[in-house]
């Protein structure tokens, strides 16, 4: 929804050289440290200047900061504060630093401000960034804020809204550059320069039937190298790599890290060109799906330390109370054998560590298996032969703390006792790594992501086995009898 910058093709624009003997901007020593974060102090000058109602002194501290840095900045304040700068740097808060605020915060912010003023930062962005600033915004305030739109900019964001969130149609740039196939090269640098309505950054051009469907792509390079009079035909690419727009993110971000994609063409499901996908989006995709597979892993919920409490607290809670359930069931079978546990007190002292192995070394397989599903390096093609490896693993580490554990039990109580602890600790390992294989799989065969409630059964397997293991062979063995 950005209009073209007026400059002419063959006049770049480029970013001034920092003046000779001066640190640029981002490092300079006043407000940057040498990782690039605001310094406390800094951070603490403009408070005070803020506290103080020296709405000129605040921007100036802020005005020389990149775009980034003024999101940083916004981000460390608390939320009132965040309003009260927003008011003191109004020029400076440009479609840049809203894009880079976290997604927490943006909403707060945007929340808190009138509609036509977000309507008017919404005018300026992208359909993608666009769509991301108001979609988890109350629907009253959506509303407000479409209503500012206007009616060609309302009708795409409206069109992005109806798609599922996290797939292709409602992350995609509509903002592309795609021309018929019977145009020459020369027809097409000509059509680049006339034409004013043409996004302001793109790295292809999409070449497309009279259908609208992408028969090809042509990179910027090839365009520049290619003379005037070769038709797009004879130097596109035919061959290219087609998102279909109902695809989820994650499998988008396997695509574009599979294929090296630096940018792909989105098509709906009769094939017509929709959209695009650029790198740049789908690196922040990637970056997502890893951290959330991490928290979903930890039952942390989306782990934002700017997330609202109470969100915090229901994502959370809810697996502490499914891992209070599941602990019961380990409660169970140590209640079962009390008796033996009172008769030989070691029991009890031994105990935590068959249990403690064999939940580290189910955490370990689960985490593998959870990262090979989300790649797509486990399916159903090799999950025989990859249960089967994690098995020999299993089986190597197993032995391996074994022996240690046995040997250390049998000097400091009886030979015996270490035996017992030691055959607890191969079956316990085992059985972690066949629980932290099968759990994740079988919830990805269910259709349920295997990252979200794995942990809490995987951890239920490997106490309830150890404790079972350990005390059933102690009492057979007739050690506590």
């Amino acid at each position: 929804m950005l209009a073209d910058q007026d400059q002419s093709p063959h006049e770049p624009q480029r970013e001034p050289e920092p003046e000779p003997g001066r640190p640029d901007d981002r490092v300079d020593d006043e407000r940057m440290d040498e990782e690039n974060r605001l310094k406390p102090e800094f951070v603490r000058s403009v408070r005070d200047a803020m506290n103080e109602g020296e709405r000129g002194r605040v921007y100036d501290l802020v005005e020389p900061l990149h775009p980034a840095d003024i999101a940083d900045l916004l981000e460390l304040l608390e939320p009132d504060e965040r309003l009260v700068l927003a008011g003191a740097i109004t020029d400076l808060m440009t479609v840049e630093v809203i894009s880079e605020l976290n997604d927490f915060v943006r909403d707060n912010m945007m929340g808190a401000m009138p509609a036509a003023a977000v309507a008017s930062i919404a005018e300026q962005l992208e359909t993608d960034d666009a769509v991301q600033l108001i979609e988890d915004l109350q629907p009253a305030e959506q509303r407000a804020i479409l209503a500012e739109l206007e009616p060609e900019n309302r009708a795409v964001i409206l069109t992005a809204l109806n798609y599922p969130e996290e797939t292709a149609g409602r992350l995609m740039s509509r903002e592309f550059v795609a021309v018929p196939e019977h145009l020459t090269v020369g027809d097409l640098i000509d059509y680049l320069r006339e034409r004013k309505n043409l996004p302001n950054d793109f790295l292809e051009v999409f070449v497309v039937d009279h259908a609208h469907h992408p028969v090809g792509t042509c990179q910027l390079s090839w365009v520049l190298r290619t003379p005037r009079d070769v038709a797009l035909a004879d130097v596109m690419k035919r061959d290219q790599i087609l998102i279909p727009d109902m695809i989820d993110q994650e499998e988008l971000g396997l695509m574009f890290q599979k294929y090296g994609l630096i940018s792909a063409a989105v098509v709906d499901e009769s094939g017509r060109l929709v959209g695009q996908m650029t790198v740049d989006d789908v690196v922040h995709i990637i970056s997502e799906e890893a951290g959330e597979d991490v928290l979903l892993l930890s039952g942390a919920g989306e782990g934002d330390i700017n997330e609202p409490i109470r969100d915090a607290y229901v994502a959370r809670v809810r697996w502490l109370i499914a891992n209070l359930g599941t602990a019961l069931i380990a409660s169970l079978i140590i209640a079962a054998f009390g008796a033996a546990i009172e008769r030989l007190v070691a029991l009890a002292v031994l105990m935590p560590i068959v249990a403690s192995i064999g939940g580290n070394a189910g955490t370990q397989t689960m985490a593998v298996t959870v990262r090979a599903i989300a790649t797509n390096q486990l399916t159903q093609s090799n999950t025989r032969r990859i249960l089967w490896r994690e098995m020999r693993v299993a089986m190597l580490n197993g032995v391996t703390i074994a022996v240690l554990v046995g040997a250390a039990t049998g000097v400091l109580f009886t030979p015996m006792l270490g035996l017992v602890i030691s055959v607890a600790m191969v079956i316990n390992v085992i059985t972690a790594g066949l629980a932290g294989v099968l759990v994740p799989v079988i919830f990805e065969r269910l259709n349920q992501d295997p990252a979200v409630a794995s942990s809490v059964f995987v951890t239920m397997i490997t106490d309830s086995m150890g404790f079972f293991a350990f005390l059933g062979l102690a009492v057979a063995l007739g050690l506590a009898g």
